[in-house]
């Protein structure tokens, strides 16, 4: 590896990306959730809404994840939900980092009655907030 984090494997040259989602960034205290919920703004496009809240105080970005019990009354149906949500910010995590600020507490929210039924879907929407 060299000085600026690149590997070199013959003539190409490439960057290791963070796409994790450490425990570090889960969005779990109280008094972070109460913090976000008083003082959060709220944007939303399609099935996909964020709360979220910069501050100078915030030391590091951390993201929580919620699917309505109302309209997915099966656990199994939340969790799929939820995990698809986690996984569209893994992957685009630069971009919600650029938007939000790395200093930010975020929740996202699916708030569709419909069950998501691709990736893509999610995908779309969560990008097109990302642009809004």
């Amino acid at each position: 590896m060299s000085e600026d984090g690149s590997h070199k494997i013959s003539n190409f040259k490439f960057y290791i990306l963070n796409f994790k989602y450490p425990q570090e960034e889960k969005l779990k205290q109280k008094n972070d959730i109460s913090l976000l919920f008083e003082k959060g703004k709220w944007q939303t496009f399609g099935k996909i809404r964020v709360i979220s809240y910069s501050s100078e105080e915030i030391t590091q970005h951390k993201l929580g994840v919620s699917v309505s019990k109302r309209y997915f009354k099966k656990a199994v149906d939340r969790n799929r939900a939820k995990r698809l949500l986690r996984e569209v910010y893994r992957l685009h995590k630069t971009e919600f980092l650029e938007k939000f600020g790395s200093n930010s507490l975020s929740m996202i929210f699916y708030i569709s009655q419909e069950k998501p039924k691709h990736f893509k879907e999610i995908e779309k929407d969560f990008l097109k907030l990302l642009k809004k």
